[in-house]
C-alpha cells in the first residue's frame, strides 16, 4: 500500500489538513502550519502523489488523489478534518469532499474552482524536463537552463525547491516529471456535474489572479451550496506567498467558526 508522506505540526486540536499545488510540496506551507498549531491545531501537511517525498505513479488523477487522502485519513485515525488546498491541493480537496463527505468537516479552496482549465503549464513542463542531472551540477546551473523556459525570477525559485542531492554531487527533482509533463489535462479536470457536497467550504482568490472570476460564484454554488467567496487584494495566484499575513488572518477567522 502506498501511503502519502506527510509532517504534522502540534500534537493535540482540530485537525487540519494542507494539500500543496502543481509542482509544489508541503514545505511550502510550513510557516502557516506553525502559526496554525500556536492556535490549537494539528496541522498535516501533505505531499501529493508524484510530488514531495511521497510516492510516485504512473496512474495520476484527482479520483486517485482524493482516495490517497482517504487512505491517509484511515491509517492516522483522522475523521472530521478541516481540510485546505491550494491550486491543484484545492481541486484534490473538492474531489475528496464529493467523495468522502463522512470524513470532512469543512474546506478551504484557495483559487481553484471546480470548473475546466485549459492546459497552460507546457513551457514550465517542458523546462524542468529537459533540466539533464548528468551536466547540471549546482542550483545555479539549473537556474541558467530553467530562465530559457521560465523568465520570471519568483516563479523560478519556487520550482527549483524541488531540487535535491540524490548522491553527493547528483541532482534530481522530487517530483516525478515523466508524468507530471503529461498531465495538463489531469490537471486541468472539472469535477462532474453531478457532484455535490453540503459541507460549508470557502474558496479564496486573488484579486490579480484570473483562476476563480466573481462571475463563478454560481458555479461554486452549484457544487458546493453553502460556499462563500472572498478575495486577497493585490494577491496573484499565489496568494498565500505573496499575502501571508492577510491570507492567514482571512482563513484563520473562517475555520475558527468551523472547528
Amino acid at each position: 500500500m502506498n501511503l502519502l508522506h506527510s509532517n504534522s505540526i502540534g500534537d493535540s486540536g482540530q485537525d487540519l489538513v494542507i494539500l500543496h499545488g502543481f509542482l509544489g510540496m508541503s514545505d511550502n506551507w510550513k510557516i502557516h502550519a506553525k502559526n496554525w498549531a500556536k492556535m490549537g491545531y494539528r496541522v498535516h501537511l501533505i505531499d501529493q502523489r508524484n510530488h514531495g517525498r511521497s510516492f510516485w505513479s504512473n496512474d495520476f488523477s484527482y479520483e486517485l488523489m482524493a482516495d490517497d487522502l482517504a487512505r491517509f485519513c484511515e491509517v492516522h485515525g483522522l475523521k472530521n478534518i478541516l481540510l485546505l488546498g491550494h491550486s491543484m491541493g484545492g481541486k484534490t480537496a473538492l474531489y475528496f469532499a464529493c467523495q468522502y463527505p463522512k470524513l470532512l468537516k469543512a474546506l478551504v479552496v484557495a483559487d481553484i474552482a471546480p470548473k475546466k482549465y485549459e492546459p497552460h503549464h507546457q513551457k514550465i513542463l517542458k523546462g524542468l524536463s529537459e533540466l539533464d542531472f548528468d551536466q547540471i551540477k549546482s542550483r545555479g546551473d539549473a537556474d541558467v537552463l530553467l530562465s530559457k523556459y521560465v523568465p520570471e525570477p519568483g516563479v523560478r525559485m519556487f520550482l527549483l525547491k524541488n531540487l535535491y542531492w540524490v548522491d553527493p554531487g547528483k541532482l534530481g527533482l522530487r517530483i516525478n516529471i515523466d508524468v507530471l509533463k503529461n498531465a495538463s489535462e489531469a490537471i486541468g479536470e472539472n469535477l462532474s456535474n453531478t457532484s455535490r457536497s453540503e459541507h460549508p467550504c470557502l474558496f479564496v482568490k486573488g484579486a490579480l489572479s484570473d483562476y476563480i472570476l466573481d462571475t463563478d460564484l454560481p458555479i461554486l454554488r452549484h457544487y458546493f451550496p453553502k460556499a462563500e467567496l472572498v478575495t486577497i487584494p493585490d494577491a496573484g495566484h499565489w496568494l498565500h506567498a505573496e499575502k501571508p499575513k492577510l491570507f492567514f488572518e482571512t482563513v484563520s477567522r473562517w475555520l475558527s467558526n468551523h472547528r
